[in-house]
């Protein structure tokens, strides 16, 4: 996985203001009710997953991640007025914090205009963390079989100075949170198929699936 142009922040920082550009073909104004459910929908999934730590800040977060290994990461409430959540990650440089940007009932990584039409979208948060978690994954074992050259083109370089590359490797669980066991079996079984509706299990089971399906 290519470094991501994300845009890291510190927490009390804002974006700078752009004048308005007056547009050809105004969008058309969204139902609030669908909103509303793709947001609930979300923090349900986040309350679920066990590395939702809410409403904590910045600083807390780097307490959190500053002695965790490389990858670690959180999601928490945005202190931002215009975002919901924000992710917390252990990077090479130290703990960082992304901004998750939410529009059209679809979650993505804040980042820079220029790259925005590049980040995927996904309809809640822990799809996109997921996303990133099996793309580290697979990068690695990528990496295992074929070294990184030995030098790379000085644009190249400067490009990867800029960007922050999100390696995304493992949550880390709220604390006095251990996930449940049935939690634990939910996740294995999520990891070994993605068509529980077969399995031969009890409706209940299977509506217990349903209520996070996702691996991590």
């Amino acid at each position: 996985m290519q470094p991501l142009s994300v845009t890291p922040f510190q927490e009390e920082s804002a974006h700078a203001i752009v004048a308005p550009t007056l547009e050809s073909n105004p969008p058309q104004p969204r139902d609030p009710e669908e909103d509303l459910l793709c947001i609930a929908k979300t923090f349900a999934y986040l309350r679920e997953s066990g590395w939702y730590w809410g409403s904590i800040t910045a600083s807390e977060a780097k307490q959190q991640l500053q002695k965790m290994p490389e990858g670690t990461f959180l999601v928490r409430n945005s202190t931002h007025p215009s975002y919901l959540f924000t992710l917390s990650v252990k990077t090479n440089r130290g703990p960082t914090n992304v901004r998750i940007e939410y529009a059209d009932s679809k979650f993505r990584l804040d980042s820079n205009c220029l790259s925005k039409p590049r980040i995927l979208a996904f309809p809640d948060v822990v799809s996109l963390i997921q996303h990133y978690v099996l793309s580290c994954m697979v990068e690695s074992k990528t990496d295992a079989h074929y070294p990184p050259p030995v030098s790379s083109p000085p644009m190249k370089k400067e490009i990867a100075a800029l960007a922050v590359h999100l390696k995304l490797i493992r949550p880390h669980n709220r604390k006095n949170s251990a996930p449940s066991l049935q939690h634990l079996c939910r996740l294995q079984i999520n990891r070994s198929t993605v068509e529980t509706d077969l399995l031969p299990l009890p409706k209940r089971m299977k509506d217990y699936l349903k209520q996070y399906p996702f691996q991590l």
